[in-house]
């Protein structure tokens, strides 16, 4: 952006929106709508507008219509009445005013976690049509700027953190080293081709939360796995180009992670704990491929580490011993199935587990996936008081006992720790992984 053009933008505006829409055309935007509708849709889109009868009976499921006193704008039919059911109705003849506000309906009050799918009556999935919404917010060049420069990023270096090439294996390296002063003989292995397992991460734990690496290297090494990282482009498993509606980009991420683990000759990919980038390998990305199935197994930390726990390569020296809480993530419960698996693995690492209410696939959203999170500053607040419900939940689990929050997600770990500061609601967090290495028998 140029310097003109932040001079020209009200400061506290989104300048990825305004700088977006201040060049748009009625022709352009009903062009772009029509294209979208027109060719990236068919019969799903279809069904799911002419099935839907306006109950309401989704509002409930959303943690923002149930934080905003139950405002019908923050529903989830309310917030497809805003957007693509004015796109529908008006033939895309809006204008961009509107789609400035479609933008921020659907990038920053929507958070995809298909909570309300379970809940409507005839099983529509919302949280498609929010991204059909996004789609074309993306192909109009309207999208907020925080996530946007995160796509860029993902554009340039094939990971959401701006991780330059000597960047990442100078980290590994730093990880094995700090590592070896606990275990002399651990090895982070680079490019190991026919390895069982490739391990995947997402950008933020080099960038910020590298002793992730260090457990997961210990964890790999106790339990005598036969793994591998790659050194080049490929080891970042997170895409927020899926969110910002870029799905080409999004289709260049995933086949460059799948691409990698094939050079490599692995027999799976393993995946730290994140809930969207496992919603990306599993269930996006490879359908925008083409692809049925992924071409490569592909396995989240909670199934991994259930293997790990129930074969007994992983042994458990003295169970945590603080109360803990669960938080099922939307993308590895509602979307993986993987809650008893989770569970199985806090009971086996931890002395006591006091479930939230709701939970498993019922459970609220943290808030901050779907995007939410990295549409950056401008919308902390909105995702926080959007998700005054969680922290009811959480307070009503600290008051049976819970002292420690756990999450096996990137995002939901990032939100809620924001949920738990602004209420002050007094839990800890912890990954499942940070446990794990805490209880287990070490060489």
């Amino acid at each position: 952006m140029t310097e003109a053009a932040k001079k020209e933008t009200p400061k506290g505006l989104d300048q990825g929106i305004e700088v977006g829409a201040s060049s748009l055309t009625g022709e352009k935007i009903e062009g772009v709508i029509k294209s979208v509708l027109d060719n990236e849709t068919g019969a799903r889109l279809k069904t799911y507008v002419d099935t839907c009868i306006h109950c309401g009976l989704c509002s409930e499921a959303c943690h923002y219509y149930l934080s905003h006193d139950n405002d019908p704008r923050y529903s989830p039919v309310g917030k497809v009445k805003q957007t693509m059911w004015e796109m529908l109705r008006k033939k895309g003849k809006v204008s961009p005013e509107f789609i400035k506000k479609a933008a921020v309906i659907s990038h920053t009050e929507c958070n995809l976690c298909k909570r309300c799918a379970m809940y409507c009556p005839f099983g529509i999935d919302i949280a498609y049509i929010m991204s059909v919404v996004r789609r074309i917010i993306h192909r109009l060049g309207v999208t907020p700027l925080y996530i946007q420069d995160t796509a860029h990023s993902h554009a340039v270096t094939m990971n959401q953190m701006w991780v330059k090439g000597d960047e990442w294996p100078d980290t590994l390296q730093w990880q094995e080293e700090e590592a070896q002063d606990e275990i002399p003989c651990l090895r982070i292995p680079l490019d190991k081709e026919g390895a069982d397992i490739m391990y995947s991460v997402i950008a933020p734990e080099p960038k910020f939360q590298a002793q992730l690496i260090y457990q997961a290297a210990v964890i790999m090494d106790v339990a005598g796995v036969n793994w591998t990282m790659p050194s080049g482009i490929g080891w970042d498993n997170s895409d927020m180009a899926m969110f910002t509606g870029d799905n080409e980009l999004m289709g260049r991420i995933k086949r460059t992670h799948y691409e990698t683990a094939s050079r490599l000759k692995v027999k799976r990919i393993v995946m730290g704990e994140c809930g969207h980038a496992f919603r990306s390998v599993y269930d996006m990305g490879n359908r925008w491929l083409g692809w049925r199935e992924p071409p490569i197994p592909i396995v989240h930390a909670i199934d991994f580490y259930y293997e790990l726990i129930k074969s007994g390569k992983i042994k458990i020296a003295k169970k945590y011993d603080q109360p803990v809480t669960l938080h099922d993530p939307c993308n590895v419960v509602r979307g993986g199935g993987l809650h008893e698996k989770a569970r199985y693995v806090i009971r086996a690492i931890c002395e006591e587990l006091i479930e939230m209410h709701p939970n498993r696939e019922h459970n609220y959203c943290c808030a901050a996936g779907g995007g939410v999170i990295n549409c950056g500053p401008p919308y902390k607040m909105t995702r926080v008081h959007g998700n005054k419900i969680k922290a009811e939940q959480l307070f009503a689990a600290k008051a049976k006992g819970a002292k420690t929050l756990v999450t096996p997600c990137h995002n939901c770990h990032s939100g809620l720790e924001d949920i738990v500061h602004h209420y002050e609601v007094g839990l800890g967090l912890k990954f499942i992984s940070d446990i794990l290495y805490e209880v287990m028998e070490k060489p």
